[in-house]
């Protein structure tokens, strides 16, 4: 195991942008058995309405072609029990489609899930281990790594392992993290202008709308259209549900 995570932080640190350290991840999880990987990460998990958020980004390692685009334009990462279990759990844990009853999975599972259950069994993609990664800002990522026709107790023979994938999976995000697209790390789910998001912060800090107005050298008339507009795309109520859901999102922190 030692020589496995020796090995991996120098091929991580020899290799250069995300798609080589992918690789590089691949190879360290392989010699636990794995033969597939993938990475997740969004800036902002849930929304207001505790959905989860589709990922700004996923990468996969060895899975069907079509598993991104169900994901993300699908709707199945909202319905993914591993994700789901991983959004409201900061502990590495191993699931099996095959035997769901002894992983986390059997908590949350359901008719709704069936889709997800049904492509992964179908796909042979019936067993791994995910590490959830939450940031101190709100940030979440998974590192997750499935193996392919899994034997039948393939689940207890990697639980025994569970320390070295953890750190495998959290070595590998800080490596890729700080050179991530900026805008990658922005939330997406709602798309406020840079007016929008200044016009709602000057509001959290207390102005009103005559003397934000002032302050940016527009009319009353234009604030208050650009905090109409801020509300409806938020789907908010009333300006003090917009800053709130704004908050939610990260669309009042720094300048715009």
């Amino acid at each position: 195991m030692q020589d496995t995570l020796a090995g991996f932080e120098i091929d991580l640190d020899k290799a250069h942008g995300l798609e080589n350290r992918l690789d590089a991840a691949q190879t360290a999880l392989a010699a636990f058995g794995f033969t597939s990987i993938i990475y997740d990460y969004t800036p902002v998990p849930f929304a207001h309405d505790g959905e989860l958020i589709t990922p700004s980004l996923l990468k996969l390692r060895n899975v069907e072609a079509n598993m991104a685009d169900l994901w993300c334009r699908g709707g199945y990462y909202q319905i993914d029990p591993v994700q789901l279990v991983a959004a409201k759990s900061s502990a590495p844990f191993v699931w099996s489609y095959a035997q769901p009853e002894g992983s986390p999975l059997a908590e949350i599972m359901g008719p709704k899930h069936a889709p997800v259950v049904s492509y992964l069994t179908d796909t042979r993609m019936t067993c791994g281990v995910t590490v959830p990664i939450h940031l101190s800002g709100g940030d979440f990522a998974t590192f997750t790594g499935i193996r392919i026709d899994p034997e039948g107790d393939f689940g207890e023979l990697v639980r025994e392992h569970l320390a070295a994938i953890t750190l495998i999976g959290h070595v590998f995000h800080n490596a890729v993290y700080p050179e991530l697209d900026p805008t990658l790390k922005t939330c997406q789910h709602v798309r406020l202008t840079a007016r929008e998001r200044e016009c709602l912060r000057l509001t959290a800090q207390g102005m009103t709308a005559k003397q934000i107005a002032h302050k940016l050298g527009r009319s009353i008339g234009t604030i208050n259209l650009h905090l109409t507009l801020a509300i409806r795309k938020l789907g908010a109520r009333n300006r003090v549900q917009a800053i709130a859901r704004a908050a939610h999102y990260h669309l009042l922190d720094g300048a715009c």
